[in-house]
C-alpha cells in the first residue's frame, strides 16, 4: 500500500464523518479539517501549474499557522517532499538550506529573505491562492511508495550549519501508530513549538489518525499567552520545552486558572530539571510525561502515565516504538548498567539520513542501522534512561570530566534558584572552568544571593571539582529558534564574563548600569562572581 492510500483513507474518513472538526486554532480563528482540505486544493493546483510533482522539494519559509499547514498538505498531495526553514534562522542558515535542498519551489511570506540568484519559483501564500483559484482541479492524491522521501527537517544549527534529516512516508505512519499517551481521540493539543520542528513536520498522520486540533500560541511566545491558550481553548494536552514550562509555572495567576481539561502535559527536547516534573504535576493538576527525542529520532524514549514519580522526575523513561538502545563507552563497547556513555539507537522512527550529505550520514548511521546520538546517558535495571548531557557540552576541568547536567541539577535544588544553565569556558592552568548562569529569586529578606552560597551548596552535593568556578546572575537565559537554551550564546557570554574576572586586583565597578564584581583570576580562587 502506498503512503497516499493510508493518508487518503484517514483524510477521507474525517471529511466524510466530521469535516467541521477543528484542525487548527490560531488567533481565535479555527481551520476545520474540511477547510484545510479545500484550501490545500487551491495551493496544490497552483504548485502543479508551477511544475511541482512527485519527488520535487517544496521549501516552506513560513511562520507556524494556517498557511504553513495548507502548503504542507498541498505538497504532500502532489507527492512532493516538504522541507521547512524556521523563519528565525539567519540569512547564512537559510541560504545553506536552499543550496543543500535545491527546492523546485519556495513558499514564503517574506520573499526579500530569499538570496539573490536563487533560480527556483518563489511564491507567497496569497499568490498561490490567487493562482489556484483559476488553475485546473487539483489531484486528490499522487501515488507515492512508502519508502519515498516525505519531509526534510533541518537541525537548529546550534553546532554548525543546519543538517537536513529526511524521513520517508512509512516513518510518518509508524510514528503515528507508536506515539503512545501523547495522542488520544479528539485531543486539543497546545502547539508552542515552531512548525518547522519535527513535532509538526513528522506528525501529519498522527493528527489525522486521532483527529487532533492543534492550538497555536502567539507568534511571539510568552508564558502569559501560553496560559491564556491553555484555559481559553480547553486544551487537553500541553506541550512545551522545559524553558517554557518553567516560565509558565512561575506565573502568579496560574493559581486561579481553570485547567480542568488538561489530561496530561509533556516536556522534553532538552535537559529536564528534576524539580520541574513534580512542580508541573502540583501546579497543573494533571499527569506529566517526559520525552527524549531529537531531530534525527523524533520518537525514542518516554515515561508512561502511572510511572513512579521518581522515574518521571529523574529519567526520560523507556524506549518507544520498539526502539533498540545501547549505551557505549568511548571505545565503542557496551557500557554496564548504570554507567554513563554515548547513546546509540536503532528504530524505524529514525531519519533515513541527512539530505544530500552521505559523509555526515555515514558518520551518524552505521551500516547495521545503529544511529549515534550526540547525547550521553545511562540505563537503570528497569531500562529507564537518564540523560547526562550532550557529549559536546562536557568540559574538562583540571583533567576531570564535568557534565553540566549534574551541576545544573545540584544548583536547581537550591530554593532561591529559579533557572540555571552551566557551560565550560577556557581558562589558563586548568584548561577549562565551569560557568553557571543563574536566574535567581529577587532579593528579599534574605538579601542578595551570592556565588559563595551557591558554591557551598554544590560542594555538599557533588564533587568539589564540579562546583562552578564562576556564577553569572542574569534576568533570563537566552534561547534559540526552538526555545531551547542557547548554549552557543552562553559560551560566548562565559568567555566575556571570565575575562572581566581575570584582573589581579580585586575591585568593584559599574558597567552599563549593572553592578559587576571583578575578582582575582578564577583559577586562583574557588569561585568568581559576576552579577548582571
Amino acid at each position: 500500500m502506498t503512503h497516499t492510500a493510508v493518508l487518503a483513507e484517514l483524510f477521507e474518513a474525517v471529511l466524510a464523518e466530521e469535516p467541521d472538526l477543528p484542525a487548527l486554532v490560531q488567533d481565535g480563528r479555527t481551520l476545520s479539517f474540511g477547510d484545510w482540505w479545500a484550501q490545500s486544493a487551491a495551493a496544490c493546483s497552483a504548485l502543479a501549474e508551477l511544475g511541482v510533482g512527485r519527488g520535487d522539494i517544496v521549501l516552506l519559509l513560513l511562520p507556524s499557522g494556517r498557511d504553513f499547514a495548507v502548503c504542507y498538505l498541498a505538497a504532500i498531495r502532489l507527492g512532493a517532499v516538504v522541507s521547512a526553514a524556521n523563519p528565525r534562522l539567519g540569512p547564512t542558515e537559510i541560504g545553506h538550506i536552499i543550496a543543500r535542498s535545491a527546492p523546485s519551489a519556495i513558499i514564503t511570506d517574506t520573499p526579500a529573505r530569499i538570496p539573490t540568484g536563487v533560480r527556483c519559483r518563489v511564491r507567497t501564500p496569497d499568490e498561490l491562492r490567487m493562482q489556484g483559484a483559476t488553475a485546473a482541479s487539483a489531484p486528490r492524491w499522487t501515488a507515492v511508495p512508502e519508502d519515498d522521501p516525505a519531509v526534510i527537517v533541518w537541525t537548529s544549527g546550534s553546532t554548525g550549519l543546519p543538517k537536513g534529516a529526511w524521513f520517508d512516508h512509512r516513518t510518518l505512519a509508524f510514528i503515528a501508530a507508536e506515539v503512545g499517551p501523547l495522542s488520544a481521540w479528539h485531543d486539543r493539543k497546545l502547539m508552542p513549538i515552531p512548525f518547522a520542528h519535527t513535532a509538526y513536520m513528522t506528525r501529519v498522520h498522527d493528527q489525522l489518525r486521532h483527529r487532533v486540533a492543534l492550538v497555536l500560541t502567539s507568534p511571539v511566545w510568552t508564558a502569559d499567552s501560553m496560559l491564556d491558550m491553555l484555559t481559553q481553548q480547553r486544551v487537553t494536552v500541553g506541550q512545551g520545552v522545559p524553558t517554557q514550562w518553567e516560565k509558565l509555572i512561575a506565573l502568579d495567576r496560574l493559581a486561579e486558572a481553570d485547567l480542568s481539561c488538561l489530561r496530561l502535559v509533556s516536556t522534553g527536547a532538552s535537559r529536564v530539571p528534576a524539580a520541574l516534573v513534580p512542580a508541573l504535576r502540583e501546579r497543573l493538576g494533571c499527569a506529566v510525561v517526559v520525552r527524549y527525542a531529537s531531530t534525527e529520532v523524533p520518537l525514542a524514549f518516554g515515561t508512561r502515565i502511572g510511572d513512579p514519580p521518581a522515574t518521571v522526575a529523574h529519567t526520560v523513561g523507556r524506549p518507544l516504538g520498539g526502539a533498540e538502545v545501547e549505551i557505549r563507552t568511548v571505545a565503542g563497547e557496551p557500557a554496564a548498567t548504570g554507567r554513563t556513555g554515548r547513546i546509540h539507537l536503532r528504530s524505524r522512527a529514525a531519519m533515513r539520513g541527512y539530505w544530500q550529505d552521505p559523509e555526515q550520514t555515514a558518520r551518524t548511521i552505521a551500516t547495521d542501522g545503529w544511529l549515534t546520538t550526540g547525547d550521553l546517558g545511562r540505563l537503570d535495571a528497569e531500562g529507564n534512561l537518564t540523560i547526562v548531557g550532550r557529549a559536546d557540552d562536557m568540559y574538562i576541568r583540571g583533567g576531570y570530566n564535568v557534565h553540566p547536567a549534574e551541576v545544573e541539577a545540584a544548583l536547581s535544588a537550591h530554593p532561591r534558584v529559579t533557572r540555571v544553565a552551566v557551560v565550560g569556558a577556557p581558562a589558563p592552568v586548568i584548561g577549562e572552568i565551569g560557568v553557571a548562569f543563574v536566574v535567581a529569586e529577587h532579593d528579599g529578606a534574605q538579601g542578595r544571593l551570592g556565588a559563595a552560597e551557591l558554591q557551598d551548596w554544590c560542594r555538599e552535593r557533588i564533587a568539589d571539582y564540579k562546583t562552578p568556578d564562576a556564577v553569572v546572575f542574569v534576568e533570563d537565559l537566552p534561547v534559540n529558534a526552538t526555545y531551547k537554551i542557547d548554549t552557543a550564546r552562553l559560551r560566548e557570554m562565559a568567555v566575556a564574563a571570565t575575562a572581566r574576572s581575570s584582573m589581579r586586583r580585586p575591585t568593584h565597578r559599574v558597567e552599563d548600569g549593572d553592578r559587576i564584581e571583578v575578582v582575582p583570576p578564577v583559577h586562583d580562587l574557588p569561585i568568581a562572581e559576576c552579577e548582571h
